[in-house]
């Protein structure tokens, strides 16, 4: 605009016009390149990696043009300005690398999203198997509970008239029964392990309960049962499922110990969470093994047909809580149950 007005009246107002486009704008580049200057400094002191790589980059490009224009202002002979460029050429390249840790940033997060959505996928397709196979469960379990008991009924009739070698066979027969029908039970919870009776119960007592129905069959494999319970931890739950979910646990580490074994049942309140620790020193397991518990129907017992630890990880699950194990091999397994803890007593 200044310099139509000048053309305007034929450069009359060349002085005026040095002053105003040389001397005045000289002196707001240079406050106003030393105001970005620090603004620049505070950003990366209070900033990440790009604010100090931008700043660094514009601080260079800042101190250059200050400079020359300084001595622009300064120098009696006639000074051209020339180092400004280098300084747009670090500032350029601070840009560049903010661009290029950018693009560094947004490849890293689309790998996360990659594994993020194949777990998921995998979570999802696992839980649909695992619907599926909860339908078939309760679908076979319901049809065959209903001969099972009218067969043992006819068995233990027969037992009653029966001589002592053909009634020792027919019990035989009746407790193979009653096996079948704690497999169908086991069934039965792990496709339905809602919890009916839902109430707050103290579980201290509840694993008193479980390790005292426990104690003769770790007696029996040369181990016992020490208890750790801290009072007044509370849960919201179905006792009944606890314990059978706490059975099935410390069955295993019993079934797993050899002589001079020791199992510890400890349970303590940390944040608000109830943790619950079943720890043994028996025969561990590999890694491969752990990695392959609560798949449907995986044992490493060769009698086993894994229902149990399946059943346990659906009441843990309806609970809201988690599993946890960690073992090795020859050195004993402990399992960690988190459980959320009630607090309305």
């Amino acid at each position: 605009m200044f310099l139509l007005v000048n053309a305007l009246l034929s450069f009359r107002l060349d002085k005026l016009y040095v002053i105003m486009t040389v001397n005045v704008l000289g002196v707001l580049m240079i406050v106003q390149l030393a105001y970005l200057l620090g603004l620049a400094v505070v950003y990366a002191y209070r900033g990440n990696k790009d604010a100090a790589i931008f700043s660094t980059g514009f601080a260079i490009f800042a101190v250059i043009s200050l400079s020359e224009l300084v001595l622009y202002f300064t120098s009696a002979d006639s000074f051209h300005l020339f180092w400004w460029k280098w300084g747009v050429v670090a500032f350029i390249l601070s840009l560049i690398i903010i661009l290029g840790r950018g693009f560094a940033r947004n490849y890293e997060q689309a790998l996360a999203y990659s594994r993020e959505l194949e777990q998921f996928n995998n979570t999802a397709q696992r839980s649909e198997k695992m619907e599926i196979i909860s339908e078939l469960a309760a679908s076979v379990a319901h049809e065959v509970r209903n001969p099972l008991q009218v067969t043992r009924g006819f068995l233990q009739i027969l037992g009653e008239r029966s001589g002592r070698k053909e009634k020792e066979y027919l019990d035989m027969a009746v407790q193979e029964l009653d096996r079948a029908s704690l497999i169908i039970t086991d069934f039965l919870t792990f496709a339905k392990p809602g919890l009916e009776e839902v109430d707050v119960f103290e579980l201290s007592g509840e694993l008193r309960h479980v390790a005292g129905i426990l104690v003769p069959l770790a007696n029996l494999q040369g181990g016992t049962i020490e208890l750790k319970l801290q009072e007044g931890l509370y849960v919201l739950g179905s006792p009944a499922k606890f314990k059978q979910a706490f059975i099935n646990l410390i069955k295993n580490s019993v079934e797993s110990l050899h002589e001079e074994g020791l199992i510890t049942v400890s349970a303590w309140k940390s944040g608000q969470h109830i943790i619950i620790s079943v720890k043994d020193n028996g025969e561990g397991m590999k890694p491969s093994e752990l990695s392959r518990l609560g798949e449907p129907y995986y044992s490493n017992k060769t009698k086993g047909t894994g229902l149990g630890l399946m059943v346990t990880f659906r009441i843990v699950e309806a609970m809201n809580g988690t599993i946890h194990f960690h073992s090795k091999k020859g050195q004993g397994t402990e399992v960690i149950v988190k459980l959320p803890a009630d607090h309305s007593k």
